[in-house]
């Protein structure tokens, strides 16, 4: 028991070390510093409403098992259980939880404070999850939901292109913003399935690819902030913002 409850101390660093870094990315700026505490508070506050939105989901789901759809097939339940209740209820939330906190001070907020929120928002959400997982968990297991860090990388994900929608004001990328952390997120649990491993042994690398993802994402993230630094359109208040992050780096060179 006390072996377990070291590896999982362990295993929620590498989370806890992210949101630090964040949290102290503008040590000057109280008011983003208060925002940033906010996304904490209501990262770890979205499983209430996200167990809310998955339930209404479940019930509609064996409504459906039992009325449209009763010759369903086990594979394609557990695809709509993976995508809809799981993936669609917990992205939806943080993503609702990010327009919510922006609304706050908006016209302060920059491409890099926007991205910074929902990782935040995201990480903070991963490590409340990652408490019932860590129930009767290997090590091994635990340390390696430490490293990849799945959530985090959503958060990137959905922050960085409703980051770019803000400051192109073009909706297709708030759109993005949406579906891509969806769709990754709702394969990956979709991978992890007996029912899709039933089908064929080999469709495990699915999951192994996607977890090298999240290792991937979580380099692009720390990247992102350290290179923002040296950045000034990423700083810029969204409403002074008029050119692509591309158009104005090559301005600059």
């Amino acid at each position: 028991m006390l072996l377990s409850v070291l590896f999982f101390l362990l295993s929620i660093i590498p989370s806890a070390l992210i949101i630090v870094w964040l949290m102290n990315r503008k040590k000057e700026d109280l008011q983003y510093k208060k925002s940033c505490k906010s996304a904490v508070v209501w990262g770890t506050a979205a499983i209430l409403p996200i167990l809310a939105v998955s339930g209404v989901l479940s019930i509609l789901k064996n409504v459906l098992k039992i009325t449209l759809f009763k010759n369903m097939t086990p594979l394609a339940y557990q695809a709509i259980h993976d995508f809809i209740v799981l993936a669609f209820a917990e992205e939806l939330v943080k993503f609702v939880m990010l327009r919510l906190l922006l609304k706050k001070r908006f016209n302060d907020y920059s491409f890099a404070d926007v991205t910074a929120f929902m990782v935040i928002i995201g990480t903070a959400f991963g490590l409340v999850e990652d408490i019932p997982y860590a129930v009767g968990a290997s090590p091994g297991m635990m340390l390696i939901r430490g490293i990849t860090m799945g959530h985090l990388g959503y958060g990137f994900i959905m922050g960085w292109f409703y980051g770019k929608r803000l400051y192109t004001d073009k909706k297709r990328y708030g759109v993005i913003a949406f579906a891509l952390p969806f769709f990754i997120h709702g394969l990956y649990d979709f991978s992890l399935s007996p029912e899709l491993l039933e089908v064929n042994d080999n469709l495990s690398a699915i999951a192994v690819s996607l977890a090298v993802t999240d290792v991937i994402l979580l380099v692009l993230t720390i990247r992102f902030f350290i290179r923002s630094r040296k950045k000034e359109y990423y700083n810029l208040p969204l409403t002074a913002s008029g050119q692509l992050p591309e158009q104005a780096d090559s301005g600059n060179q």
